[in-house]
């Protein structure tokens, strides 16, 4: 029986080094400033670093030779381009040669090459053909066991058995005793020792490499495909040592397979690099086995690169070390987030050192995004913000002078990177100094650039620019490090961005900030969508230093437009960020920078003025000024509706949400079942389920249906009315009390004024953030990944219903206003609560005792301070119908009541 089960045993084999979470992609969540494929020998591309994959594998493949092509385009003189001769060799029909053979070629590159190439090249086309008659069969016979597990992708079921063994032995035997060229000889044997590797005679194969491979005295690409065969036939009679050394020689030896080699090396022995380096007589040999060691514990590589560095400071691969090192420490000191937590700490959110001092609660995205990438998306904002300090304190306690020296700002922005371990700082400093000495030593160019990196990351902007100039060279690669460094140390070393440095930057760096135009893709790729966006650039590094300076310059709005798109304001719309984006919006002397970098974003929110003035009137609206709400409401009467997005499944393509017909749009369609109450607290049910209306006869202006400023317009009638001393005005202020509460984050209605579309839980809704005065300390760069929402104030809710009791003469009023005003203050109880949360540790051995004790100090609280209104209903108004019925509906006021 088949089996497609895929163990977790091979799965730690290829992602070993892999992050645990599986929605997460660590190498896309650091800055790739230092490009790690400037290496010369293009060969070790592979072995460069990487967390998200076995190998690395962000490069084209036709960047690493393959000495078998360059062997062919050798034995043809030349007379074809490597492509030419990697279709001839891989790609070309047996038709197209047999036809070549016969003198009547049709494909154009055999008739290109004229009537006498068979002639002059027989034996090689007579060999090609050989071969590409038996590779389809060039697979080992798989036999499976009971206990196997394995997954294979569909391929046409051939493999060696499939051939008559007798009949193929002696055909290639005599093939290779008629050949006449040692190499196409050669290639023979390989076919020889192949095919018995294949077929499983182990023994065979041996025989075949010594007498039919090795007497030819050639090291070429032949050579190493046979030797590659015989140590896959050794590992299978069980000479782990033998094969080890000879996969170990076609690594050395090989430019194209470096990969299968090293694993073939994995399997076959798990000391194997130990043994090699035991094995090593050649320096060369040590070199490379010290390679290995270091490549596979990468823990702490120096005392390795030392020894290498005392074989051959010359050496390519000790590039490839170096360049890992470096990989290594950009991930931690490059990660794409900062965050702040209860203490002011710094958390950086990377894939390889996220330092996490607190406990952190995890936030729901608020784009609107498709189920998994909701999911991806939960996964991967593993950190929320607290209460921290606010930006206006930031900034006010910093000159301009300053802003690269305080200690709570952006590591590659700050002088000290206190907060990384000493392990990390230790390790910068070793790397630096092995540079230092290297460079010294070798004549490569590449380590000048590796230790100007350093000196970047290490801040001394100064001398990594002096040693970018000092370097020349011709290597195109190199050339454009260095330009790209020499960007990075000019802005970064800047402490603050005013207009001309703008127009400086406008004037030399365009190309960084300028978005180019998306390249059309060819009607053949798959437009597959892509959960972790694009990798970070050296772009968005540059975008992430001018975000951060914005932010400590006070220019909030310019800050926010670096990262985000002005619609994003409505997942977390707090007024002075508004304010800040508003004034840059209406700014009438914006320099180029401006106009063409930060204001693109400013993207299509329907009426901009609306917009603004829709969350400024709902600002006003939480904070019962409901005369300033309507003044701001009449200026939003041109709202097109919060621009929401959805998938428009005609055109295939995202589009703007079009509102139906009567539903509320951030504006309009709003039920007067907001000045009702709550039958049972349901988010999910319908209004009509959830909400009962109260009485309306005395108030003709509320209307069934209602905009925002006919809600204000009604709101500031019934404030008025609020002022008598008769039923109605206790009615009037019972409603403005009700449709406050309603509107709060405990009501039925809280997406009114936090431009939301509906009352779904989300961060918006969230106690945690009630105490926040600004949680963003560095940039607005993770905005959509935090909350922030000015807290509700109960109190307002609270009073207008004080001034309905105090003037009702109805018992069964009063009553059903105590239990509103109770509800009130149990929102002030759960703002309470979530500033003050329990920070016993779960480590400690007394946890549950404690933290039940910690429960019994939160419930006398709650019930000493925050049941105010409740103990007054049950002392006083127990014996109303709306007493009783509020029992039977209200578990916990049931409950209380007992």
């Amino acid at each position: 029986m088949k089996k497609y089960f895929l163990s977790l045993a091979v799965l730690s084999l290829f992602y070993s080094k892999s992050e645990a979470c599986a929605w997460s992609d660590p190498d896309y969540e650091y800055f790739n400033l230092f490009t790690q494929s400037i290496i010369k020998d293009k060969s070790y591309l592979p072995f460069l670093h990487s967390y998200s994959t076995r190998f690395y594998n962000d490069f084209k493949p036709s960047l690493i030779p393959d000495e078998n092509i360059d062997a062919w385009k050798r034995y043809f003189n030349n007379q074809l381009s490597y492509a030419q001769t990697e279709y001839l060799v891989n790609k070309m029909n047996m038709s197209d040669l047999n036809a070549l053979k016969k003198g009547t070629p049709s494909n154009q590159l055999l008739v290109n090459l004229g009537p006498g190439f068979y002639t002059k090249y027989r034996e090689g086309i007579d060999y090609l053909l050989e071969a590409k008659y038996l590779e389809p069969y060039m697979k080992i016979n798989y036999i499976e066991s009971a206990d196997s597990f394995y997954y294979r992708e569909p391929g046409t079921g051939k493999n060696a058995t499939n051939l008559d063994y007798g009949k193929t032995i002696s055909a290639l035997t005599s093939l290779y005793n008629a050949a006449k060229n040692p190499e196409i000889k050669q290639r023979y044997g390989y076919q020889i020792v192949r095919f018995n590797h294949y077929t499983r005679n182990y023994d065979a194969a041996l025989k075949a490499f010594k007498n039919y491979v090795e007497p030819l005295r050639l090291k070429g690409a032949p050579y190493i495909m046979a030797l590659d065969q015989l140590a896959g036939a050794q590992r299978g009679l069980g000479m782990n040592g033998e094969a080890n050394w000879n996969f170990f020689q076609v690594f050395k030896d090989s430019k194209s397979r470096k990969e299968s080699a090293f694993i073939s090396m994995k399997l076959s022995d798990t000391a194997s690099f130990n043994n090699i380096l035991k094995r090593a007589g050649t320096d060369e040999d040590k070199n490379m086995a010290y390679f290995l060691l270091g490549y596979e514990d990468f823990n702490n590589p120096i005392p390795i690169m030392e020894k290498m560095f005392e074989i051959n400071p010359h050496s390519e691969i000790l590039k490839v070390m170096a360049v890992r090192s470096i990989n290594e420490l950009e991930r931690s000191y490059l990660p794409i987030y900062y965050y702040t937590n209860d203490n002011n700490t710094t958390v950086q959110k990377n894939s390889t050192n996220s330092t996490v001092q607190n406990k952190t609660e995890t936030e729901e995205p608020k784009k609107e995004l498709s189920f998994w990438q909701k999911i991806i998306r939960f996964f991967k904002n593993l950190f929320s913000s607290k209460k921290v300090k606010s930006s206006d304190d930031v900034k006010a306690d910093q000159s301009d002078d300053e802003l690269l020296e305080s200690p709570n700002r952006i590591p590659v922005f700050s002088k000290d990177n206190y907060w990384y371990d000493d392990k990390t700082k230790d390790f910068l400093d070793e790397l630096e100094k092995f540079t230092a000495k290297t460079k010294e030593k070798s004549k490569d160019e590449y380590w000048q650039i590796a230790d100007a990196y350093l000196k970047f990351l290490k801040k001394d902007y100064k001398e990594s620019t002096e040693i970018l100039n000092d370097i020349k060279t011709n290597n195109p690669e190199y050339a454009e490090q260095i330009k790209r460094m020499k960007v990075l140390n000019d802005i970064v070393s800047q402490p603050k961005i005013d207009a001309e440095y703008e127009d400086y930057l406008m004037k030399n760096y365009s190309e960084y900030f300028i978005e180019k135009p998306e390249e059309k893709k060819d009607s053949t790729e798959t437009d597959e969508y892509n959960y972790y966006g694009e990798v970070p650039s050296t772009a968005d590094f540059l975008k992430d230093v001018l975000a951060n300076r914005y932010f400590l310059q006070g220019e909030d709005g310019k800050s926010f437009l670096m990262n985000n798109k002005l619609s994003d304001l409505q997942y977390n719309p707090n007024s002075s960020l508004v304010k800040s984006v508003e004034d840059f919006y209406r700014k009438t002397d914006k320099t180029q920078f401006e106009q063409q970098i930060i204001a693109k974003n400013i993207n299509d929110v329907g009426n901009i003025d609306a917009f603004f003035a829709v969350i400024y009137g709902d600002r006003a609206m939480r904070q019962a000024d409901f005369e300033k709400a309507k003044a701001y409401y009449s200026k939003a009467q041109n709202f097109s509706g919060i621009p929401r997005t959805e998938w428009n499944y005609d055109d295939k393509k995202v589009s703007p949400l079009k509102y139906p017909s009567g539903a509320y749009n951030g504006f309009s369609n709003i039920s007067d079942l907001v000045f009702g109450h709550n039958v049972w607290e349901s988010f999910q049910s319908s209004p009509e389920e959830s909400m009962k209306k109260e009485d309306y006869s005395a108030f003709s202006f509320i209307k069934p249906n209602m905009n925002k400023l006919e809600l204000a317009n009604a709101l500031i009638q019934l404030k008025k009315i609020g002022t008598g001393k008769n039923q109605t005005a206790a009615k009037a202020n019972q409603l403005i009390g009700n449709l406050l509460y309603n509107t709060s984050v405990l009501g039925y209605y809280r997406q009114l004024f936090v431009m939301d579309i509906d009352n779904s839980n989300g961060g918006k809704y969230y106690f945690q953030n009630t105490d926040q005065k600004n949680p963003y300390q560095y940039y607005y760069k993770n905005f959509l990944d935090r909350t922030y929402i000015e807290p509700d104030n109960f109190d307002l809710a609270i009073n207008y219903y004080k001034k309905s009791l105090e003037i009702s003469s109805d018992k069964e009023q009063k009553a059903r206003v105590l239990f509103q005003m109770a509800s009130a203050e149990q929102g002030k109880y759960y703002q309470y609560e979530a500033k003050n949360p329990s920070k016993i540790d779960y480590s400690d051995p007394k946890w549950s005792e404690k933290s039940d004790a910690y429960q019994t100090q939160l419930d006398q609280i709650k019930n000493q301070r925050y049941r105010t209104y409740f103990a007054m209903l049950k002392s006083q108004y127990a014996d109303t119908e709306t007493a009783r019925d509020l029992m039977g509906n209200c578990s916990y006021f049931g409950y209380f009541m007992k």
